[in-house]
Formats: C-alpha cells, structure tokens, sequence
C-alpha cells in the first residue's frame, strides 16, 4: 500500500504572484500621478506667467496713455475710438468723469492672454491703475471672460 503526501502550500505560488503583482501595480501608479502632477504644475507655471505679463502690459498701457495730471486719462475725445498698445487694440469701455475702464486683447505667447484695466481718478492728486491679466488657457482664445482654465493675476498701481 502506498501513502501519499498531503501538501498544505498549494496556492503558496498564486499567492504570492498576486501579492508581487499589486505591490508592482501600486508603485507604477504612484509613479504616473506624481508624473501628471507635475505636467499640471508646469502647465500652470506657464499660464501664470502669461496672466502676469498680461497684467503688466495692461498696467503699462495705462500708464502710457495717462497723459495729465488733472483728472483727465486720454488725450481729446477718445471715447469707443480703438488706440493700439503692443499692437493689440485697446479699447475705453466705460469712461465716467474720474473712472475708465480698459481692455486689452491678444496678448501672450499664444495670444489668449487679456487685460482688465481700471483706472481711478476719484481721489484729487491720486491715480490708481488695477491691471488684472488673464489666461483663458485655450477656453476662449482672446476674450477677456473666465473659464474652467483661466488663470487670473492682478497689479495694482498707485501714483
């Protein structure tokens, strides 16, 4: 009569495939967020920069045009007439006797970067130039609104 040997490690093998292949899955997944992360920050260290800029060149274009000192913003009756800055058009909004309000569009490297411009006359003696840049990020090319992607940076200028 012959005996046979019970094994007891029969699924030892399966078992620790299994527990090799999860510990290999969970390190490559780890690996691959920390990967998107980083391609998200670099993604918004460049649309920083564009809003920024943006920001800067409307605050420059403020300040280029602001030719008195009395509480006057632009020279004669420039109201709705289109002026250029950085060879984009600027454009008076919304003028009251102390306050205008400015856009500037297509700016940026990729040309959809925009300018909000407020310029405040109120105080006698004081100017206040608010520039907020945008970066609409490829939602609405050009156009000064807020999207999903937009990135918002803002200066503000006292003189």
């Amino acid at each position: 009569m012959m005996k046979k040997k019970i094994q007891k490690n029969k699924g030892f093998v399966i078992l620790f495939a299994v527990t090799l292949s999860v510990i290999l899955l969970s390190i490559a997944l780890g690996v691959a967020n920390i990967a998107l992360r980083e391609i998200k920050f670099g993604t918004s260290a460049k649309d920083t920069n564009e809003a920024f800029f943006a920001a800067d060149t409307g605050a420059e274009c403020a300040l280029i045009n602001d030719k008195s000192t009395a509480n006057v913003f632009v020279d004669g009756p420039s109201i709705g007439t289109p002026k250029e800055c950085n060879s984009s058009p600027l454009v008076i909004t919304s003028p009251t006797s102390l306050f205008w309000t400015l856009t500037v569009s297509g700016l940026g490297s990729a040309g959809q970067a925009c300018a909000k411009v407020t310029v405040d006359k109120t105080i006698a003696g004081k100017t206040s130039v608010i520039a907020k840049g945008y970066n609409n990020g490829g939602d609405a090319p050009g156009i000064c609104i807020k999207g999903l992607n937009t990135v918002e940076r803002e200066l503000d200028v006292n003189y």
